[in-house]
């Protein structure tokens, strides 16, 4: 056969308890197919494909291991074989006992790993707990109050004083016990059973040198708030004076709304039980690098990520939260937000991936500021022109003379000419519509 062995295929000479293993195997991995009556060598050996012996083995299946098996009866050179499918699904076991696929091998789950699938399976956030009630921080619940009212997604009568009623209305309490979504959203100090529920801000000036570091603990709300307090001083910001008022305006190293938006998107698609990673965000003199614990959810994968496609929701009730606190949207735009925040800052697109165990968003500064182009040498005029350049995308040349006024029109034509030699300007169009583009 030209099929190898893989993380979805196997071959096995007869029914034994080696392939009952690694059909629920396959179920609890990516599914897969079993091919009956081959030898691991490839050799043909044959099976038997009567109708009774399909119902037998059928019933054999579902019993053992509690999944409804697809299978068809191949000819490879007039002998019989079987192939079993079983898809990806809900949990399967044989004989009380849990297993996965590695490669081409199929292994018993550690404890860890089917605590983390069982999780994965289930809306663990609803899932509810032994905490206590009195822990609930009430300024950050009636401030969630006050972000839901103001967004127009939750009304004021669904707010009432009684907040414990209110959480029970949002399923954030049920049956009078908190659930893991109410607790790290709301509770003074969710770090006490969800020890790396964390955000860790450092501040680097290489991959080993660090020169500022935060530990970030409190609930979700806090989180998110202090996260981004947190980057804020670990970056530039320079200001802008415009219009007739006067008017300042802060202008960052990175925009801000792709900064919270990065920050909302790694706190609320968290996998929260996968205990040894924390949420981390290493801040350098020229980028930014976003890690966060777990890898996409189910459903999504790189190329469906920056296309317009639905949520999907890793923690539901976490997302509902924060959704109708205003902070985030529900249909899958948040990628394409920070994004479009980038390109309107004039910054390079981010990087997204998937990367040791988890997911990475990388985000780069603009080098090209004032004093890089001292370092390159530049007289003033020509400073002047690549900023203007840098900000509107091309410059003409009756708009040097409105940034280099006292000078004529034969330096501001040798200024531009110096910097197309430099490999910073191209020349665009002719006659009367000439442009000069940045290259950089």
């Amino acid at each position: 056969m030209k099929i190898d062995e893989g993380t979805k295929v196997e071959f096995k000479e007869e029914m034994n308890d080696s392939a009952y293993k690694t059909l629920a195997a396959f179920v609890n991995t990516e599914g897969g197919h079993l091919f009956l009556g081959i030898s691991d060598d490839k050799k043909i050996r044959g099976v038997n494909c009567s109708e009774p012996f399909f119902r037998d083995l059928t019933d054999k299946i579902v019993n053992n291991i509690g999944v409804h098996p697809r299978i068809n009866c191949l000819d490879y050179n007039g002998r019989k074989v079987l192939a079993i499918e079983v898809k990806k699904g809900n949990l399967s076991s044989y004989r009380g006992k849990y297993y996965q696929r590695v490669g081409s091998t199929t292994r018993l789950m550690h404890e860890e790993d089917l605590k983390n699938l069982f999780l994965l399976k289930t809306n663990w956030d609803s899932m509810t707990g032994d905490y206590d009630l009195d822990k609930i921080d009430v300024e950050t619940v009636n401030k969630f109050f006050s972000m839901a009212r103001k967004s127009g997604r939750l009304k004021s009568a669904e707010c009432t004083d009684d907040i414990s009623l209110t959480l029970e209305k949002l399923n954030l309490i049920i049956d009078g016990k908190l659930t893991n979504a109410g607790y790290i959203l709301f509770s003074e100090g969710p770090q006490q059973f969800f020890t790396n529920t964390v955000v860790r801000v450092g501040r680097f000036k290489d991959e080993i040198t660090i020169i500022g570091d935060r530990l970030i603990e409190g609930n979700l709300f806090n989180q998110v708030a202090e996260a981004e307090e947190a980057i804020k001083n670990f970056i530039n910001v320079r200001y802008e004076i415009t219009g007739e008022e006067l008017m300042r305006n802060d202008v960052w190293d990175y925009p801000l709304p792709a900064i919270r938006e990065i920050l909302l998107n790694a706190i609320v698609h968290r996998n929260y039980h996968l205990h040894n990673m924390q949420t981390q965000i290493r801040v350098y003199d020229d980028r930014i690098w976003f890690h966060n614990a777990g890898g996409l959810p189910e459903g999504m994968n790189m190329d469906l990520l920056k296309s317009s496609h639905r949520s999907v929701a890793r923690n539901p009730l976490i997302s509902k939260i924060f959704y109708l606190a205003g902070l985030i949207e529900e249909y899958g735009t948040g990628i394409k937000r920070i994004i479009d925040s980038m390109k309107e800052a004039n910054l390079v697109e981010p990087v997204f991936k998937e990367e040791m165990g988890g997911f990475s968003v990388y985000i780069r500064k603009n080098l090209y500021d004032e004093s890089y182009f001292q370092e390159q040498g530049l007289n003033k005029r020509q400073i002047r022109i690549m900023m203007y350049v840098m900000d509107k995308g091309s410059i003409k040349i009756e708009d040097c003379h409105k940034i280099s006024p006292a000078v004529g029109e034969r330096t501001h034509q040798r200024d531009l000419n110096i910097l197309i030699e430099r490999q910073l300007l191209i020349k665009r169009g002719g006659s009367k519509n000439i442009l000069y583009e940045r290259s950089i």
